[in-house]
């Protein structure tokens, strides 16, 4: 594949695209030249008896009108890439063009977000605004994996709900919007020891919620979720700074079930929010941000 992006392919492409626009030149001027070829300016041909082929010239507006393409053609790759590795002497780019109307959108959005910079999430809530822009921002770029009402769905989180696997505050929101995040637990069987004694941990857990389980095998597996205790704690009420959930709530983000845990401590997990501070400004962040923190507190002003 690495001969695909050798310096010698932009070459190839600059050198076929112009040879490609000499050579319509050229046969534009071949196929300008008159050639006598019957008294009658006719090419001989003859169909249907009297069908003849007339020996005529181009018509010169549609001489004029191939030179000025081809012309056109030479003065756009000039200008424009399309060369190869030719950027082109206006140095245009699709990718500087869509960052120059960004910084367009967000010098006029600016005096509209600066009223909003000062408030506190609380304040911001009970402003129908700020609700309005917040919940435009979470549907074009959250609404794609928490869906449209932010109850999420397997693998993705409930916004709505008060069960946070970090802090739940409004800074940590911006935080993690900006910044993503990446939710990690290691493959335990392992530690666990057999596979009775993973299944024996999975009723464990699951009686921590009050779930439905094997109450012989979840008084079997409770000394060994003590393996589990260093993140979930010894109680299974997790750990904020370390990400790790609650166990015993009824919150399930990868299934429930004792084949759904069973699955967890034997594969592990791999979680990953990307970061969204290449896409937002600090500002629609502070407001998205605030949006998203007022779904689980009960205070949003409702939107239309």
């Amino acid at each position: 594949m690495s001969d695909f992006i050798n310096s010698g392919w932009a070459l190839f492409v600059a050198a076929t695209t112009v040879l490609g626009l000499v050579l319509c030149l050229a046969l534009l001027i071949i196929a300008s030249r008159r050639k006598v070829m019957a008294d009658d300016n006719t090419t001989g041909h003859v169909w249907d008896e009297d069908l003849r082929e007339l020996n005529n010239p181009l018509p010169r507006w549609w001489m004029w009108l191939f030179v000025i393409t081809v012309v056109f053609a030479a003065v756009y790759l000039a200008f424009y890439p399309g060369l190869g590795s030719h950027a082109g002497t206006l140095k245009w780019s699709s990718v500087g063009q869509y960052e120059a109307e960004q910084k367009k959108a967000e010098a006029a959005l600016a005096p509209v977000y600066a009223k909003f910079a000062p408030m506190k999430a609380e304040e911001l809530a009970r402003d129908e605004a700020a609700m309005g822009i917040g919940q435009r921002l979470y549907l074009n770029n959250c609404a794609q994996c928490h869906g449209s009402d932010a109850r999420g769905s397997k693998g993705f989180p409930n916004l709505t709900d008060t069960d946070w696997l970090g802090e739940g505050s409004h800074d940590y929101v911006k935080k993690v919007i900006l910044e993503g995040r990446v939710g990690m637990m290691p493959p335990m069987a392992a530690a666990v020891g057999s596979a009775e004694d993973v299944r024996n941990v999975a009723n464990y857990v699951l009686s921590l919620s009050g779930s439905a389980h094997n109450n012989i095998a979840a008084q079997m597996g409770k000394a060994k979720f003590v393996t589990c205790a260093a993140c979930h704690g010894a109680d299974g009420k997790g750990n904020a700074a370390l990400g790790a959930p609650n166990l015993t709530d009824k919150i399930w983000l990868h299934g429930w079930g004792e084949q759904a845990i069973v699955n967890i401590i034997t594969n592990g997990k791999n979680n990953a929010m990307p970061a969204q501070g290449r896409l937002l400004t600090p500002e629609q962040v502070h407001v998205l941000g605030a949006y998203v923190w007022s779904l689980s507190q009960g205070t949003r002003v409702a939107t239309q």
